[in-house]
């Protein structure tokens, strides 16, 4: 790999690891990935006819409140207790019931909430029948406690991850990562909100009381087996599963009891490989106040806020005494995606009946400007990066466990120019950092995209700037994962390995535990 350096007027020395150029053919690969990807790996194991619903639900099933997990502080240190096992749930309004896992119940797990600064550690149990890990998704924490696929729970096992909460509040969240079967296990309900508060957040007028009028709003399309159980398999689809009956914390048909003036959704597309686009029926306006890593500078108001698997945003939407709103995923804009009806981007979806009480609370107003947000120059980079994405790889090379695809300097500036070379849909997820989007085909961000981010949709044979520091965690032994988050791609090899060093940064960092790896 060539390193070619680059003065930038600030005069800074900028290393420029490029990848292959795959424009070439791409058609032809994008076709060939389309009919082969499914055979990668085996499907997942489904039988019987399937369930079809016979039209949506009443939606007035009481929405479930994830709880707040409990915690106790020992030493200095808030300690959590998460247990993944086996359960079940009645899903579909009858009595059939569904097989499912989750965390410290049936479906599912409880809400974890910290403080700016504190130390955390969680305690893992695994009473699950197969090995799994947890992944804290947004988090910036050493590689050793990331929960990816190096850091597998066994049967019986505990896992006890420790780190500092250094980054600002937000809303994250944690699910299993084990390299082949992630689909499989969040599919079956492995997943959690971890939510990071801050003193700062206080003065911003934001709806705060958990459950009331702070609502996490996990929402996952599932499809059904006749017989009340999970699909598990594709069929084909090449972006994965694609469901016809929409959870939202777990309950088809779900209503929200408003009781005061504005509330917050904490909204995260849980699901595999579904993107939505989230508003309201009437089209109402709402406030966009959070992405992935924490608060816009400002509100930005808006009606409509696009999610791919595993983003996040917080909205704050005001509601009418005695009124109803009812919260819809709308056909959501894909790019120039081959077949746009094959990816669901022609469906349309209720999500959540939000139902005013006759007499509401009043809510504080909401804050103009929030804290703001220091931005990153391209002209400060130390180095630049590209990443071709197609089929199921990056730059030309399929998931590795044993091999680092890139090594980044600790205390660096990067600027990552990231392409889906595709004609169906990708996004694109950094473990540990939290990046910014300079620019998507040289024109700036929209108001959604100008917060920090960890997750972004990317659309087909579109260039995507994103600038990231890698600051705190230099691990020569531990890697940091870079994948797509649609979970069946994942699985099927769409993610490389990076390690944070003190040394140069490179492109190949060789095979974990060899002599090259350990010279880095």
């Amino acid at each position: 790999m060539r390193t070619r350096p680059v003065r930038s007027p600030a005069s800074r020395r900028r290393r420029s690891l490029l990848g292959p150029a795959l424009l070439a053919g791409a058609t032809v690969l994008t076709a060939v990935a389309t009919v082969t990807a499914c055979s990668i790996l085996p499907s997942f194991p489904s039988s019987g006819p399937a369930f079809v619903p016979d039209g949506p639900p009443s939606f007035d099933t009481a929405l479930p409140i994830p709880p707040l997990a409990e915690s106790e502080v020992v030493d200095g240190v808030r300690v959590f207790s998460l247990t993944a096992r086996e359960g079940s749930q009645q899903f579909l309004h009858d009595e059939r019931t569904t097989a499912t896992w989750g965390f410290n119940g049936d479906f599912l797990g409880p809400t974890l909430r910290a403080q700016q600064g504190e130390e955390v550690a969680v305690e893992v149990q695994n009473d699950l029948p197969e090995a799994t890990t947890v992944h804290w998704h947004g988090m910036h924490l050493p590689p050793a406690m990331d929960g990816g696929p190096h850091q597998m729970v066994e049967p019986g096992a505990q896992w006890r991850p420790t780190w500092r909460i250094d980054q600002e509040a937000a809303t994250l969240w944690y699910h299993p990562h084990p390299h082949g079967s992630t689909e499989d296990h969040v599919v079956r309900g492995l997943a959690g909100m971890f939510l990071i508060d801050s003193a700062e957040e206080q003065d911003f007028g934001l709806p705060s009381e958990y459950g009331v009028d702070d609502i996490p709003v996990i929402v996952q399309d599932k499809k059904f087996l006749d017989d009340g159980q999970f699909q598990l398999d594709a069929q084909g689809n090449e972006v994965g599963l694609l469901g016809d009956v929409v959870l939202t914390n777990g309950a088809w048909g779900a209503v929200l009891d408003a009781t005061t003036e504005r509330v917050r959704l904490r909204l995260l597309n849980g699901s595999s490989a579904r993107t939505y686009d989230f508003g309201f029926e009437d089209r109402r306006p709402f406030a966009l106040v959070a992405t992935d890593g924490g608060l816009l500078e400002a509100p930005s108001e808006t009606d409509h806020v696009r999610l791919s698997p595993g983003e996040r945003a917080e909205i704050v939407v005001s509601v009418e005494a005695g009124t109803e709103a009812m919260l819809q995923s709308f056909p959501p804009d894909l790019g120039d995606v081959v077949l746009p009806s094959a990816y669901g981007g022609e469906d349309t979806f209720d999500v959540l009946r939000v139902r005013a009480a006759p007499t509401l609370t009043a809510s504080p107003p909401l804050a103009d400007r929030f804290a703001d947000i220091p931005r990153l120059e391209a002209a400060d980079a130390d180095t630049e990066r590209s990443f071709d994405v197609q089929n199921r790889e990056i730059n030309g090379r399929r998931m590795d466990m044993n091999r680092i695809d890139e090594v980044m300097q600790v205390d660096s500036t990067e600027v990552w120019e990231v392409t889906n070379r595709d004609l169906f849909p990708h996004n694109w997820h950094v473990h540990d950092v939290q990046f910014q989007v300079l620019d998507i085909d040289g024109t700036p961000p929209p108001s959604e995209l100008l917060g920090w981010k960890d997750t972004i949709y990317l659309e087909p044979r579109r260039q995507y700037r994103l600038i990231m520091r890698f600051e705190d965690y230099a691990d020569e032994k531990h890697p940091y994962m870079i994948h797509c988050h649609l979970l069946l791609h994942e699985d099927e090899g769409l993610m490389s390995q990076f390690i944070v060093s003190r040394g140069e940064p490179s492109r190949d960092g060789g095979r974990i535990g060899s002599a090259d790896h350990a010279s880095h």
